[in-house]
Order: structure tokens, then sequence, then C-alpha cells
């Protein structure tokens, strides 16, 4: 299969009196050039692919190589002699731009401060991290699991908050642990995303999983924390059994996801090479049967390419 790309060349017009619905005018009063476009095909393998849009960390959505905003000085527009490119550049936009809002309409979601506003008993004591005031509570018809607007529950709102006392009163209270809000996070992946090291070790000493599928993307804390470039939490989630392997509803594993949503700089190196060192497996692509290795060749990343060509040898 072959890509068409295109290029412009300038056509000069014949002079032409001025005219104020020219743009812009030249001082000559001729009319600025047009352009001609002419296709030529060049092969996949020279076609540098776009990156994926979006990955499971904390919804900031769009990666760090997005496409090349549209020229500032653009070439005379009307008819047919408006320029390809810029119908290919607007579109390749607004297909970003959609990727984007419905990505951040699955991202993890904190407290509002409207919303600890109006929280009341359990959520109230739950914000403020107040162990006085939820021991004060009285434990008759108390619901530990009770949900807000979000279906965050005290302990979700605690995670947030960094309140780990609170965290350890709810467990030992009963709360479930491995709960998960309304878009299936529980607090090892909110720590992971917040890299909160000390809360996630904290979670994690009072028996929360490491394994368990979370997000709107049928992922893990620890995916979440390699598209962050999240380091320290990747070796923790690592010491505690996270799934290296797991295949997220994108096709992307933690390997991928430290390769094609980061920059290639240091943190996103300390996290592949964590990922590396455990074993995870660097050969499984992506569902365009794209490898890491691939990825980061596309991206320039020597580093990466270098730990990954190492990784192969193994």
């Amino acid at each position: 299969m072959r890509s068409v790309f295109y290029k412009t060349e300038k056509v000069h017009a014949q002079p032409k009196a001025p005219s104020s619905g020219l743009w812009p005018p030249s001082s000559q009063g001729h009319r600025m050039p047009r352009r001609q476009v002419t296709a030529f095909q060049f092969s996949e393998a020279e076609a540098r692919p776009l990156p994926p849009p979006c990955g499971e960390g904390w919804g900031g959505g769009i990666p760090e190589t997005s496409p090349r905003p549209p020229h500032p000085n653009p070439p005379p527009q009307g008819g047919r002699g408006r320029p390809f490119a810029r119908i290919v550049v607007r579109a390749l936009l607004l297909a970003l731009a959609l990727a984007t809002a419905n990505f951040t309409a699955n991202a993890q979601v904190a407290p509002s401060a409207a919303e600890i506003a109006a929280y009341r008993g359990l959520h109230a004591a739950a914000a403020k991290g107040d162990v006085a005031a939820f021991e004060a509570l009285p434990r008759a018809g108390l619901d530990l699991e009770q949900r807000d607007g979000h279906g965050r529950t005290a302990l979700h709102i605690a995670a947030h908050a960094s309140h780990e006392a609170f965290v350890t009163a709810l467990v030992k209270a009963g709360a479930n642990i491995n709960a998960k809000d309304r878009q299936h996070y529980d607090i090892v992946t909110i720590a992971s995303v917040a890299n909160d090291v000390e809360m996630l070790r904290h979670a994690i000493a009072l028996g929360a999983s490491a394994k368990e599928v979370t997000s709107p993307y049928d992922g893990t804390a620890l995916i979440a924390a390699a598209h962050l470039g999240h380091a320290e939490v990747v070796r923790v989630l690592i010491a505690a059994g996270a799934p290296l392997d797991h295949v997220n509803n994108l096709n992307w594993t933690a390997v991928i996801e430290a390769v094609v949503l980061g920059n290639g700089g240091s943190a996103h190196q300390a996290t592949l090479k964590a990922l590396l060192d455990a074993g995870a497996d660097a050969s499984i692509p992506d569902r365009n049967g794209l490898s890491p290795f691939d990825h980061a060749r596309n991206r320039g990343y020597r580093e990466m390419i270098d730990m990954l060509l190492a990784a192969r040898k193994k």
C-alpha cells in the first residue's frame, strides 16, 4: 500500500489592477502567487505515522508529539485554489480534539471545591481527613460504601486528598479497600496517577491490590503510571505484583504506553528500564502490529531504542 503526499508550487498570475478584494494585496498591484497542488507518492516506510491520541493516565490526553499546527501565513484561499494541505490539517486537528474530549470525560476526577463544600457526615470528614469526626459518627446505619455524585466512596475522597490516617481508619472499620468509583478507579490507581508514592505504599500495606483491572480502558495502575513516567510508582507496583504484560482495551501494555505517551525523556526512560528489568515482554505489539521498538524508532527515542534492542538479546 502506498500513501499520497502533496507539495505546492508557485504559479505566478498575470498583473492585475489593485483591488480591495485581494488578500493580501502586493505593493505592485499584483495578485499574490497562487498554489498549484502536485501529487507525489511515497512508501509507508518513508512516512512517519502520527502517535495515537491518548492513553490511560491522568487524562491530559494529548501526547507531547501532536500534529503540526497550520502555517501562520497561509496562501490565499477561495474556490478551487484552496490548498489540499490545509484541509488535511483541519481534519487532523478536528479528529484530535474529538479524541481528547472523549478521553478527558473518562479521566480521574478529584472532588471539586463545590463538592467538598456540599459534603456532610462521612464524606465531609473524609475530605478533611478528620479521624475524630469519623469516629464520632453513630455506627448504627452508617454506610461506609455510600457514594457521592461521581461514585466516590469516603475511601476515594480521602485518597485523593492524601489522608493516610483516614484511609487506615476506614479500612479498620470495614471499608472495601479495593472499591472502584464510577470511572472504575481504585485508590491504588488514584495514588499512582497522582505520583503519591506514600499513599500508594500505605494502601498496599493495608491490603490493597496492585493487580486490579481499572479505568474505562480496562487497564491497570501500572499502565497508568507508565503512561505518566512515574518511575518510582512503577517500581512499587512491580514489587507488589502488578501484572507486567496486561493489555488494555487500546491494545497497549505498560511498555507501549511508556514509549507512545511519553516524550522519550529521563522519566519515561527510567520507567521503561524498570519494566524491562522486571521482565516485561517488549515484543507484544499494538493492534496495528507495531512493537514498542517500532514506536521508539519512529519517534527517534535513541535511549529507548537501545534499551529495547538490549531486551531483545536477553
